[in-house]
Order: C-alpha cells, then structure tokens, then sequence
C-alpha cells in the first residue's frame, strides 16, 4: 500500500494536555505535517483525540500511538481516530484495528515480528527504537520486506538524521522528542516541525 498522507512523518505529542493540543496541531497543519498521533499515556488522551478528528479530520490523518489493547482500539474507533500506531507486535491489537478499517503502523523490531504484523493485517511499519538499531540494520530487514510496505523509522530521528534512514529505505519517519517535549511553546513546535518538513524536502530532492 501506498502511505495515506502526502507528507510521511507523524508528529508524536506524547504528554499534550486537551487544552493546548489545538493549537499545536495547527502548527503542525501549517508547517505541512497531515499525520498526527497522541499517545494514549497523554493526559485525557480520548479527549484530545476526539476534538482533533473533528476539527482536523479532514486535512490530516488523526490517531493514536502506544495502543496496546483491542479494547482501546475499540474506544478509538468510537471517537472517530483514523490511525493507531503501537510500539509492539501485537496480533489482536492490529487485527482489531483491520477490523475497523484504521490505518496500522505496528511497532516491530525483528523480521519475525515484521511478518507476524503484516500477517495480521498492518499496513505499515514502524521500527523502534530505530536510532539504537542504525539505518544499516533498516536497509537490511528492508531486504526481505514487500517492497510495498511503507518502513516508518521512530525514536531518535532529528532533522540531521532524517536523510540516512530515508537512504536506507524507510518511507518516512514518527517524530517523538525531537519534535515534541510536554509542556513546550507553541513556536518550539511550529520550528522543529518546519525544520523536519525542510530536511525531508532536501532528503528526497
């Protein structure tokens, strides 16, 4: 499958408070970033999650990371998430959210985990921690990977970075800390995310 949304990061705002997550995702939105995720260890995450896909639904791909049950896949289908990252392979969890028609970016780490995830019905990858395995060991799994799957690497990726992990076949990257910290400005979110934006254009020119 191709990836749903035009520009393949996802801004992760873990620890976002229902209050100030507006005005963060609308900086995202600006800077050109059309998927977002709000763990669900973020306070009164099914609230944050909620407002966003109303307000955000239709310009970008709205969800959730850390899912680690069906039942929470349940809840978010309920308030209207379209996207459910999780940072393992479980087979109950993304044959729940295949089950409702989410976009899946299911956390592996190993080629057997990789296919358990596919074979479960997730559309897309996620390697974490992907800064502790290296772009060389990505290009490697990649080797044996369908060609098709988008390859997304997550944790430790900065705008310096970014280029290698593209070069090494991933499709696009989650982006945590270095695009997000709890409790930071607006204008530090507007920056990064416009810094990201600029080194994944000159990535792939």
């Amino acid at each position: 499958m191709n990836w749903p949304t035009k520009l393949p990061l996802i801004a992760i705002l873990r620890g976002i408070q229902p209050e100030e997550v507006e005005a963060h995702v609308s900086a995202l939105i600006a800077a050109g970033f059309d998927a977002i995720e709000i763990p669900l260890n973020s306070p009164q995450w099914q609230r944050s999650i909620a407002q966003m896909v109303q307000r955000y639904g239709q310009q970008a791909l709205i969800g959730a990371g850390t899912v680690l049950t069906p039942e929470q896949v349940d809840i978010l289908s309920d308030i209207g998430s379209q996207l459910v990252v999780t940072p393992n392979t479980d087979p109950a969890v993304i044959r729940r959210a295949a089950e409702k028609k989410m976009t899946i970016a299911a956390g592996c780490a190993t080629a057997s985990e990789a296919f358990s995830a596919l074979q479960a019905g997730a559309q897309a990858l996620k390697i974490f921690p992907s800064s502790a395995f290296g772009p060389d060991y990505i290009k490697a799994l990649k080797a044996v990977l369908p060609p098709e799957i988008p390859v997304f690497a997550v944790g430790g990726v900065t705008p310096q970075n970014l280029q290698d992990f593209l070069a090494a076949g991933c499709t696009g990257a989650g982006l945590g800390s270095d695009l997000y910290r709890a409790g930071q400005p607006v204008s530090h979110t507007a920056a990064k995310a416009q810094a990201f934006v600029d080194a994944y254009k000159e990535a792939i020119r």
